[in-house]
């Protein structure tokens, strides 16, 4: 079962390019993002479910993936990204 995200719609809405968008690479990046920090905070009680850690670390494979190609594309953009979501790289 995937991570529930509570606040979905305010991570798009501070993310999104336009309007409608709600896939670009910052949304995704952003959404990951939040994934990713409720299954650490979950791995940090429950040592022992390799299952969910095998997925965090499929989900960080994804943002590295997602942030190496917005990176390519366009550096303002991935700056401005990691800036706003606190990523050191």
């Amino acid at each position: 079962m995937p991570a529930a995200i509570a606040n979905k719609g305010d991570v798009i809405a501070a993310y999104r390019r336009s309007g409608s968008d709600t896939g670009s690479a910052e949304v995704q990046i952003a959404l990951l993002t939040e994934r990713i920090k409720h299954l650490t905070e979950h791995l940090r009680e429950a040592k022992h479910d390799n299952s969910s850690r095998r997925g965090l670390l499929m989900l960080v494979g994804h943002r590295r993936r997602l942030l190496a190609y917005l990176h390519r594309k366009s550096p303002e953009r991935y700056q401005d990204v990691i800036g706003r979501l606190g990523l050191r790289r």
